[in-house]
């Protein structure tokens, strides 16, 4: 009798569970683009409503990236101390309960402070899915289950305009930041549900788990470090800063994108509410490109292709495809210019994957999320720097109409090569390595 009670109770196992983990992670960034594409997209009538300049908008999106910046490194060694999931629903709670409140503002000021207060929230999200990725992926599907978090963010920005938008032209401004973040408390609901360790998940397989577990005791052969290290000996190593580098000078690109591209189209001179499904082609093309970056690498690595070699090649593929950039500055045809800029995104999203998995490729678990929210930091500095200097070039170079942004662009294309080169250079097995500091790549 008791044998059959305990057959009837024993919890039911999920099949291939790191996969609906990935899932998760996935639904947490499409929530948090979404959110964060709400001003972008409102922007152009926003700024009309409130008079702003342009500078007056980078300054709202720079409120943004100061605390995202800061809060990527704060959240990421907060993610090492007190888990992947207590971490996430804090700050998912945390931004939702931002961007509805954000319906409240009324003017440059209130809208600058609840930005702030989104970037901080949402700061956590990389950090804390790169560390998931790292506990409950081997090796050779990282760059995959990565590239499926990430393509959350171009499958949120392909979202948002059609969300955003639709609420905008029926109801007003207000309930287009209420809706959106309603969404993350509904995730917060499965998330809560889903999200443990592999060794403490009661609804894992033995199978699955000896798997994960049997990764973990490789990994660990070639790493002597299994604490955390301080941030003065992580900076200490080539290898971070490779890593910093690699979102230092491709995601204030990317950011670029999600937050003016709508505005770089009126700029050219083009009706937003007539373009917005080529609004739409640079996301999916992004989207395209994590799934590409993230298979491509594994498929190397099952070819006999060393760790490092992989993950290079499609470095040096998304460092040269950003270039795409540069030719939309003579033209003014909508289409034209979202395919060009989907060329760019996608090819970015290559790269960006790389970047992402990266230090789950390098670093022990205790330290992943340390090293992810430094490398997030960079970017966002990185992305200030590039937003000031667009609100000022932008405001300056209006005369030029449709030239506007013609520096700009240039710049944006030519950055992530510059990167890519750094990445190629820092990014190697060294003494370090050797020492058991960092993993072999």
């Amino acid at each position: 009798m008791r044998a059959g009670q305990s057959r009837i109770f024993k919890t039911r196992t999920i099949p291939a569970l790191r996969w609906w983990i990935g899932g998760i992670l996935f639904a947490s960034t499409v929530i948090n683009y979404v959110d964060r594409q709400t001003l972008s997209l409102l922007a152009p009538y926003l700024k009309l409503e409130y008079h702003w300049t342009n500078s007056d908008y980078a300054n709202l999106v720079i409120a943004f990236r100061v605390a995202y910046s800061i809060g990527q490194t704060v959240f990421g060694r907060l993610m090492d101390r007190i888990g992947t999931r207590r971490g996430l629903t804090i700050t998912v709670a945390w931004y939702s309960l931002v961007s509805m409140l954000t319906s409240l503002a009324n003017g440059f000021y209130s809208f600058a402070g609840f930005r702030f207060l989104l970037g901080a929230g949402e700061s956590a999200n990389w950090p804390a899915a790169t560390k998931a990725v790292s506990e409950w992926f081997p090796k050779r599907e990282r760059a995959l289950a990565t590239a499926l978090f990430d393509s959350g963010s171009s499958i949120g920005g392909a979202i948002a305009p059609f969300l955003v938008l639709w609420i905008y032209f029926r109801w007003g401004w207000r309930p287009a930041f209420m809706v959106p973040g309603a969404l993350g408390f509904l995730w917060l609901i499965v998330w809560r549900w889903l999200y443990y360790p592999p060794e403490a998940h009661p609804r894992i397989s033995q199978s699955e788990l000896e798997m994960i577990m049997a990764d973990k005791r490789e990994s660990n052969l070639h790493t002597t470090t299994k604490a955390s290290l301080p941030w003065r000996d992580l900076l200490k190593l080539p290898q971070t800063w490779g890593t910093v580098i690699a979102k230092t000078f491709t995601d204030p690109v990317w950011f670029f994108v999600t937050d003016w591209f709508p505005i770089y189209l009126v700029a050219k001179g083009i009706e937003l509410k007539s373009g917005l499904i080529a609004v739409w082609i640079p996301f999916i093309a992004a989207d395209l490109g994590n799934l590409f970056g993230g298979g491509a690498s594994g498929y190397l690595i099952k070819r006999g292709w060393s760790l490092g070699a992989a993950r290079k090649a499609l470095v040096i593929f998304g460092g040269i495809g950003v270039t795409c950039l540069i030719p939309t500055i003579f033209t003014t045809e909508l289409y034209l210019i979202a395919f060009l800029f989907g060329l760019a995104t996608f090819s970015y999203a290559a790269f960006s994957t790389m970047a992402n998995v990266l230090p789950s490729d390098l670093y022990s678990s205790e330290s992943v999320a340390s090293v992810s929210g430094l490398s997030g930091t960079g970017a966002g500095i990185g992305t200030i720097i590039a937003f000031k200097l667009i609100g000022y070039f932008s405001d300056a170079r209006q005369a030029t109409a449709t030239h506007s942004f013609d520096p700009i662009i240039i710049v944006a294309g030519l950055v992530p090569f510059v990167g890519m080169i750094l990445v190629l250079l820092l990014v190697r097995n060294n003494e370090a390595t050797k020492q058991g500091l960092v993993q072999r790549i």
